[in-house]
């Protein structure tokens, strides 16, 4: 099943997931700590039923006060998206504002990815494809392709189970991630 299929499928959580996931994975861009977005995460795997928790919209305003960071004026365009990624998150997760994020983050991540990917070459442009596979993909893209794909799966199969190891996917993505951002630092300075 493709990306876009997979987020057509999903119901609340899987998406909170998945845009979350696709943030989480992008906080190194925003200077942010390994345990940045924990409260979100905490509330998906607290709630009962499919939806996250009532505290959702506190955590989140916890979340953007923590990784507030300076006026865009001046950044380069995977931060840029990194921040509209946070900006853009819903303080009700429900609804189709949530769908529409968690689409939204899909392409954003993707995009960074594909920004950040040395492979990608000097000027990599236009949208990933999200309805087919890795094939002809740089590797960083690919592989976040995967991981998105990956936690999707990880919720439509397991429920709240699925949170602990879509958090596993996230931080695993969030190394490589961090990785990237330290290299592209040296290689500017």
């Amino acid at each position: 099943m493709s990306l876009v299929e997979l987020i057509a499928r999903a119901d609340t959580r899987g998406l909170a997931a998945s845009g979350l996931a696709c943030l989480d994975r992008c906080v190194p861009l925003l200077d942010g700590d390994d345990e940045a977005l924990r409260p979100l995460w905490g509330t998906l795997a607290d709630a009962s039923g499919d939806a996250p928790g009532p505290d959702w919209a506190e955590a989140l305003a916890q979340v953007r006060d923590k990784l507030a960071g300076p006026d865009a004026t001046g950044e380069d365009e995977a931060v840029v998206l990194a921040r509209r990624m946070l900006a853009a998150a819903p303080a009700e997760c429900s609804g189709p504002a949530l769908r529409t994020w968690a689409d939204a983050c899909s392409a954003a991540s993707l995009r960074i990815h594909r920004l950040l990917d040395p492979a990608a070459g000097a000027a990599p442009e236009g949208d990933v494809p999200r309805d087919a596979g890795t094939e002809g993909l740089p590797p960083l893209v690919a592989a976040e392709l995967r991981r998105q794909a990956g936690v999707l799966e990880l919720l439509a199969g397991h429920g709240a189970a699925g949170v602990r190891p879509a958090l596993e996917v996230s931080t695993e993505g969030r190394r490589v991630l961090r990785a990237v951002v330290s290299r592209r630092a040296r290689g500017r300075g």
